[in-house]
């Protein structure tokens, strides 16, 4: 027996029979896939009357007297930035790049022969549009590829560092140093561009426990709203970076960020599983080992050892003869 409307259906022997309210005896319904008008006026002559009530209680898709509405967790989502990363592969590719900022900073020293620090200051998915609008313009933006991924990846850095760099190159001390709001010259831009392979070396070095990537530099604008590589609505994921020039106050202070899509890296998304990453690192470990091992059995090594020391005054010293001990 089903309940609809107030009205009671009843089913026997295949067919479908709905009663009569003048006279209570119930009869069949003349086609079992539509309903005619004596069909239509009997309904509702008995929802009209309410002699027919439906004694079974609606279901209740939602309550309000739940009894553990405290526990429920309520989080807020946005429609515009969906999270397609989960929390654990985020933390991955943190704390891959915070590998990568130690290398790139410790060669970036090493090329300006000043300090040079390099820190992870932000890990988030956004869209490509919000990222490309909290860009300035003119930037230093830089176009990556990474075979074997197909697509690009992006990288800009700011003329905050940007230019105190150069000026270092070039022999400068950046005291005093104002920032020009102009898009790079032809020898600034070859002077970045050897910064930039520094970085990719470390970018290289860096990923290689998850996948040999060879990261290359593609191109280099200095406006990046002309710069499209993927639809504005795709989702990517922002590394932010601070990048510190010098240890005393008034040096070069900027940001750097890396913009990697989504479908770039969605053929290695499962490698930057947690537990995947951590064995992989182990593995990795082992090798380092066995290789260092290896290479030191056939080290060659200068050792010196003082046996014995001892005192004597200069007249004893000049008495001595061939083979005194």
């Amino acid at each position: 027996m089903i309940h609809q409307c107030g009205v009671v259906f009843a089913w026997a022997g295949g067919r479908r029979w709905i009663p009569d309210r003048r006279t209570g005896d119930a009869f069949p319904m003349s086609d079992p896939e539509m309903l005619d008008q004596s069909d239509v006026d009997t309904l509702m002559d008995a929802v009209e009357s309410g002699d027919l009530r439906d004694e079974q209680r609606p279901a209740r898709i939602f309550s309000r007297f739940r009894r553990d509405h405290e526990k429920v967790e309520i989080r807020v989502y946005d429609f515009k930035r969906p999270e397609r990363i989960g929390k654990d592969q985020m933390r991955t590719l943190r704390t891959l790049h915070e590998a990568f900022a130690r290398g790139f900073g410790a060669q970036m020293s090493g090329f300006i022969r000043s300090i040079v620090e390099v820190r992870v200051a932000s890990a988030e998915q956004m869209t490509y549009a919000e990222f490309i609008s909290s860009l300035p313009n003119p930037t230093c933006f830089t176009l990556l590829d990474c075979p074997p991924l197909g697509g690009q990846i992006c990288m800009d850095i700011s003329p905050l560092v940007v230019f105190p760099l150069v000026e270092r190159l070039l022999g400068g001390t950046n005291q005093s140093l104002l920032v020009p709001k102009r898009p790079l010259t032809g020898i600034e831009s070859r002077l970045m561009r050897q910064v930039l392979d520094l970085g990719m070396n470390a970018l290289t070095e860096a990923w290689s426990g998850v996948k040999q990537i060879d990261f290359g530099i593609s191109a280099m604008e200095s406006n990046p709203q002309l710069v499209e590589i993927v639809p504005p609505n795709e989702v990517v994921v922002m590394i932010g970076f601070e990048i510190r020039l010098g240890s005393r106050v008034g040096d070069g202070v900027g940001t750097m960020s890396l913009c990697i899509p989504y479908n770039v890296i969605e053929p290695v998304m499962e490698d930057l599983s947690t537990e995947n990453w951590f064995v992989a690192g182990e593995a990795g470990t082992r090798d380092a080992e066995q290789a260092i091992v290896s290479r030191l059995h056939d080290s060659t090594v200068q050792v010196e050892a003082t046996l014995a020391e001892t005192s004597m005054t200069l007249a004893d010293l000049g008495r001595l003869e061939v083979g005194d001990l």
